[in-house]
């Protein structure tokens, strides 16, 4: 019977291919923000730089949202991923917070100084439309290499994982728009900033809950 068993063993083994062993979370998450890193240089190289660079230094508020959105790209990244392996707690969502409450205040610190200060010009309304079309835009491949690299694990929350992931997404977008972006935020300009990566999570959440829901043990949120 024992050796009936280990023929059994032998041969259900036989087929076998070895199992190669992920990356840790960190590793893949500094690798998805090598790959907007590399977009952001290439932007760099065809972007007014020096004017980029004029604003940052001279607008506080500027630099304070462009180091939030930064900051939640980042650790969005770090939460997707770290949720991405099956024994992660649910916790690791609420990594991107202090990026987010940063990224939020200064913001709406730029959109208060057009209205105190007479001669910052706010973003026209024309340019609304621009923002929208590049943060979803571009959204859409940082999107596919995030899914794709996310999926590789097991996310036992799929739906929170594709979120969390949507949200580093839009952040890494939003960021990357600075290069082209040169109006203050204004109500409007805000609230089409905010409807785009809305759309985003929510668009990572639909699809790429869908994809992670295959991997996991069972759906969950």
């Amino acid at each position: 019977m024992a050796a009936h068993l280990e023929t059994l063993i032998d041969d259900l083994g036989a087929d076998l291919t070895p199992v190669h062993r992920l990356a840790s979370p960190l590793i893949r998450a500094a690798g998805w923000v090598a790959v907007v890193a590399a977009i952001g240089v290439a932007f760099a190289s065809v972007a007014d730089l020096p004017a980029v660079l004029h604003r940052l230094r001279m607008v506080p508020d500027m630099w304070l949202a462009v180091l939030g959105s930064t900051m939640t790209m980042v650790l969005a990244a770090v939460a997707a991923f770290e949720m991405s392996m099956p024994d992660r707690k649910a916790t690791w969502a609420l990594l991107p917070l202090p990026g987010v409450v940063l990224w939020v205040a200064a913001t709406g610190m730029g959109c208060l100084r057009s209205w105190i200060i007479p001669d910052v010009p706010a973003a026209p309304m024309a340019e609304a439309p621009h923002c929208f079309a590049f943060i979803v835009g571009l959204s859409i491949p940082l999107s596919i290499v995030m899914i794709v690299m996310v999926r590789r694990a097991c996310p036992l929350r799929p739906n929170l994982t594709a979120a969390i992931g949507g949200l580093a997404v839009a952040a890494g977008a939003a960021t990357l728009l600075n290069f082209f972006h040169d109006f203050d935020a204004g109500a409007t300009d805000i609230a089409v900033h905010v409807v785009a990566i809305a759309l985003v999570i929510g668009l990572n959440r639909l699809l790429g809950g869908r994809l992670f829901a295959g991997r996991g043990l069972a759906p969950r949120a």
